[in-house]
Order: C-alpha cells, then sequence, then structure tokens
C-alpha cells in the first residue's frame, strides 16, 4: 500500500510543481503587465490551490506510513533524526516546508478574492504564491525524483 500511494504524491508532484508554477507565473505577468483579472486568472489559481491541498493530504498519509519517517518508530533519538541530513530531510524539513507552502497559496488565495480591482488581485496572488512557489523548490527532495 505504502508503494502506491508513494508512486501517487511523486506524480501528484509534478504536476503541482507545474500548476503553482504556472499561477505564479500568471500572477505575476498579471501584475506587471497591468492587465485585467479575468475568469481564467480565477480559475489558475483555484487550481493551484486545490491540486496542493490534494498533495498535502496525500503526504499527510505518506507521512505515518514511510519508512523514512521514524518520529514515531522510537528506534530513532530526536538528535540522530536532526544530525543526518536524509533523516531531517523527510522527518522535519520537507513536511513542515511544504505545510508553509499549502499556509501561503491558502492565504494568498483567500486575500485575493477579498481585493476589488485587478492589481490589488493579481498583487496578493504574486506575493503568496512567488513565496510559496519557493519554499516549494526549496524542499522537494530531487535526488528521489531524478
Amino acid at each position: 500500500m505504502y508503494d502506491a500511494i508513494q508512486i501517487v504524491h511523486s506524480y501528484w508532484a509534478y504536476l503541482v510543481v507545474l500548476v503553482v508554477t504556472l499561477a505564479t507565473i500568471n500572477a505575476l505577468a498579471g501584475f506587471f503587465g497591468k492587465r485585467e483579472y479575468a475568469p481564467k486568472d480565477f480559475r489558475i489559481s483555484l487550481f493551484a490551490l486545490i491540486v496542493s491541498h490534494i498533495q498535502l493530504l496525500i503526504g499527510i498519509v505518506i507521512f505515518f506510513l514511510s519508512p523514512l519517517v521514524v518520529w514515531f518508530s522510537g528506534t530513532h533519538a530526536v538528535g540522530e533524526i536532526m544530525k543526518d541530513a536524509t533523516l531531517r530531510l523527510y522527518n522535519v524539513e520537507h513536511p513542515i516546508i511544504m505545510i508553509l507552502t499549502i499556509v501561503f497559496i491558502t492565504v494568498g488565495y483567500s486575500k485575493h478574492k477579498k481585493k476589488l480591482t485587478s492589481t490589488p488581485k493579481f498583487k496578493m496572488l504574486a506575493i503568496f504564491y512567488t513565496i510559496a512557489w519557493i519554499l516549494m523548490l526549496s524542499r522537494i527532495p530531487w535526488a528521489q525524483w531524478f
């Protein structure tokens, strides 16, 4: 079961990276290009929100099933986890940074809906989605991907 969920999590991550990148570029282009906020802009930012939240749910399942997550096994002390770069990545860095990524996407999406004109809408999306995008790319376990 773990292997199947791991595969889904890994392949869904490609979609998340693609869609969040697209949403970030769209928000930045809309803000700097001073264009009007259109329904397609809403859909792009919403799709980024949806795919990232689905990835979070899959990631939560992985967190409790993964053999690389040893918090709950009792076999490793916290100090051992923090000294080992791989264990630290899977037990601490990746989960926390990805949760922060989702928080930034969610806050940016929520704040942009409250704005009434195009420039502030794009500004909120550009700021929060760019921060989320940078965080996300910083803690993807690239060695596992390629």
